[in-house]
């Protein structure tokens, strides 16, 4: 074949989606013609998506699914184009996501950093910048991971929004990112969440001690069928829980911390001496 493209599917993973697309297509004994038939593109749209020029969109996945037959498995088409669109994110995050913008309820506990939700653009940058310096993320990544989350946000502010439960450790409000200007409008910020007719936020002091049910980052979602699920975080890997027997536990310990917790107006004191003492 005249100018036949070689694609390594170890260089990216649009590569891999390529070099498999073109794999069962010339498995069947298919033309880029008669898969573009089949699926209702043009060659040509067939071939940039072969050959890494155009990305693969959800729409043009889930055309790919049904011709394949790989719809509704772990290896689809469809999930392989949403590794693409969220490379930066952690694997499960953004099906969490899917679930959070239709949540009536959110319970969130963060560590060390403001939560996503309630960061301001300029904080929300400085950690992308970050990543970016050493070295894990690339500069467009940054961006995508940036406007991900304001689309996040975006998905909260409708008719009727959800109630947001959010309690911080300490060293959220505590640890300096971005410096004096960035960190004092985080602050501004979150004292303008607190004063929502939505929303509770605490802080969990330090004092408290061994009595902080939770190690790591814990987001819980009720949803409409008054369902709940749980996501929580390692280092490398999002995990989405819909078993009641694993979750309701995770509620109960989320409860016992609001207890602990310092109350919103305790932590509204407490946020306001931070931002008096910030150098």
């Amino acid at each position: 074949m005249v100018n036949r493209k070689e694609l390594d599917p170890s260089k990216s993973p649009e590569d891999a989606y390529g070099h498999r697309l073109r794999r069962l297509r010339e498995g069947r004994g298919w033309s880029q013609d008669e898969l573009a038939e089949r699926m209702g593109y043009s060659s040509q749209h067939i071939s940039a998506v072969e050959t890494t020029r155009k990305p693969p969109t959800p729409r043009f996945s889930r055309k790919a699914d049904v011709v394949f037959g790989t719809a509704e498995t772990a290896d689809s088409f469809e999930r392989e184009s949403q590794r693409i669109k969220h490379g930066v994110l952690l694997e499960g995050f953004p099906e969490y996501v899917a679930f959070e913008g239709r949540a009536v309820e959110l319970r969130l506990f963060e560590v060390g950093i403001v939560p996503g939700l309630l960061q301001t653009p300029d904080y929300a940058r400085v950690l992308a910048n970050s990543a970016v310096t050493r070295g894990s993320i690339t500069a467009d990544q940054a961006d995508e991971r940036v406007s991900f989350l304001a689309q996040r946000q975006g998905a909260l502010v409708r008719p009727s929004p959800p109630m947001l439960f959010v309690i911080m450790d300490e060293s959220c409000i505590r640890r300096p990112v971005g410096g004096h200007k960035v960190m004092d409008a985080q602050l501004v910020r979150l004292l303008e969440f607190a004063k929502m007719s939505n929303t509770i936020l605490q802080v969990a002091p330090f004092a408290i001690g061994e009595r902080r049910t939770f190690n790591r980052p814990v987001n819980l979602l009720t949803m409409p069928d008054r369902s709940v699920i749980g996501y929580a975080e390692s280092q490398t890997q999002g995990h989405l829980d819909r078993n009641s027997t694993s979750v309701l536990p995770m509620l109960t310990a989320y409860h016992q911390l609001q207890g602990e917790a310092l109350s919103q107006a305790a932590s509204m004191t407490m946020i306001e001496e931070v931002r008096k003492g910030t150098p």
